[in-house]
């Protein structure tokens, strides 16, 4: 594993709360979550894989792991950025997200970047 210093992947996230898919008498709180993924660094880079831990507020974690995102792995060049959207179910109203991307050189090495834990939360119940 290379040392990511050299590689500047900037990760952003924005939640929505999907009030339409959710069901607060079933325990159900679907949320949409898009990151933004901008290569601040001087080589193309190539999104191979995902890790997420999401934790709810009943302790529950859940692990998921695959390749890409969204069905793509993504080469992001110097400069450029990658967005897409996904989505998370969880029983309680309020819980968190992070994990990590592997991410290859395009000219070889790999490394991991990084995603810094954020909240999933149902509007109003945080304040």
């Amino acid at each position: 594993m290379e040392d990511s210093s050299h590689y500047r992947i900037q990760v952003s996230v924005q939640v929505r709360y999907l009030a339409d898919q959710s069901d607060e008498a079933d325990n159900r709180h679907v949320f949409a979550y898009t990151i933004t993924l901008t290569n601040e660094g001087e080589q193309a880079v190539q999104l191979l894989s995902r890790h997420w831990i999401i934790n709810d507020a009943n302790d529950h974690v859940q692990e998921v792991k695959g390749k890409g995102v969204v069905g793509e792995q993504p080469v992001i060049k110097p400069g450029q950025s990658f967005e897409y959207t996904s989505g998370t179910v969880l029983a309680t109203q309020v819980g968190t997200m992070s994990g990590s991307y592997l991410m290859q050189v395009v000219d070889g090495g790999e490394f991991t970047v990084p995603i810094p834990q954020f909240v999933l939360s149902v509007p109003r119940v945080l304040h």
